[in-house]
């Protein structure tokens, strides 16, 4: 697809974000930007034709992304971060997966099925909910429920269910249409099925365990990989909320029917709202930054540095949503239009805040 070379790719993103909702995923040619910028790889290491970015560079990237489309950074967000799994994989699948110019991995972090043990593999069955860039995704990561032929459960030596992962095709789920929330729409989180499926043994993997490739910083715990990548996404809707809401308050039809004393109110607002973003995003790659040098000096990421990584994420997380409450009854009509600009970003950041992991600030 031919891409118009006179435009920046961010340009191309902002103008492309709304066509992207009305098609509920992510417009052509922004996917043609992202097959080319290799955003679905971010991860994957060169040894599989990946860039092996590291998460620095990564996180200060899908911040940039959400700022410009909430979905397009959601979506390069999760399906990267599938992709990160290519450090668990059988090299030999790997090698195979990652050849495709357009392998984007998306999947749930749920346990939403069952694996029997077969002669050859497994036996999979289950029903996974939000694998968010699933019309576009050509592998997905399924996590099961290891069971014996009778169903009875697969236990570890500590007495626990056994759970493994999955790598499952296209051609061998069937795609559940229910992404129906009123956010985060283009990010076509759909739900995903697999009936009494075969899948060889090389098709399953454990994260955080035999790490097969050699990356910098790619036993970065994944809790707090999860948490940070997450978070980023919630600032920079937030930093683009925030732009929006400067605009639009000053350009209201009304606006010469406020006091001077209202005027102020609203700038004084503003400026607390910004800095309060501000502080909590300083914070938060603060914390970020020193985990990843510990990691990068001392090859190891002591408690008290990851539990900072935490409770920062979650503060940005929930900072981002608060100042764009605060600041929401300011934008006038226009912002509760579901057509506008200022009201995808809301929504977007809205649905956004719903995902489990950064629920709670502490």
């Amino acid at each position: 697809m031919e891409i118009n070379k006179e435009k920046a790719w961010q340009e191309i993103v902002v103008e492309l974000a709304s066509a992207s909702e009305q098609l509920g995923k992510l417009h052509p040619d922004i996917l043609e930007i992202t097959y080319q910028q290799e955003w679905f790889k971010l991860y994957v290491p060169k040894v599989y034709g990946g860039p092996a970015r590291i998460l620095p560079e990564i996180l200060r990237l899908l911040e940039e992304l959400a700022y410009l489309d909430g979905s397009l950074g959601w979506t390069v967000t999760l399906c990267s971060g599938a992709g990160w799994f290519a450090g668990f994989l059988d090299p030999a699948l790997a090698k195979e997966v990652f050849a495709n110019r357009e392998v984007c991995f998306a999947g749930s972090g749920a346990v939403g099925g069952t694996a029997v043990k077969a002669e050859q593999g497994y036996v999979v069955n289950g029903h996974w909910n939000y694998a968010s860039g699933a019309l576009h995704a050509t592998i997905f990561t399924a996590n099961c429920n290891l069971q014996n032929e009778d169903g009875s459960p697969i236990l570890s030596d500590e007495g626990e269910q056994v759970i493994k992962s999955f790598i499952l095709f296209k051609d061998e789920i069937t795609i559940l249409p229910g992404w129906s929330y009123f956010g985060l729409i283009a990010t076509g989180s759909h739900a995903f099925e697999a009936k009494n499926l075969q899948v060889p043994l090389n098709r399953t993997f454990q994260i955080n365990k035999d790490i097969k490739v050699d990356i910098p910083g790619f036993d970065y715990p994944f809790l707090q990989l999860a948490e940070t990548t997450l978070a980023v996404n919630s600032a920079g809707m937030a930093k683009h909320f925030l732009q929006l809401t400067e605009a639009f308050f000053y350009g209201r039809t009304g606006i010469k029917r406020y006091k001077e004393s209202q005027l102020l109110y609203f700038d004084i607002e503003f400026k607390r709202c910004k800095m309060e973003f501000e502080q909590a995003r300083n914070e938060f790659y603060e914390a970020f930054d020193f985990s990843w040098v510990s990691l990068m000096n001392k090859k190891s990421i002591g408690e008290s540095l990851l539990k900072n990584v935490s409770l920062a994420s979650r503060k940005l997380a929930h900072t981002s949503r608060k100042i764009t409450d605060t600041l929401y009854p300011y934008c006038g009509l226009e912002a509760a239009k579901k057509e506008s600009e200022i009201n995808r970003v809301w929504r977007d950041i809205h649905t956004a805040s719903q995902h489990s992991l950064l629920t709670f600030e502490d």
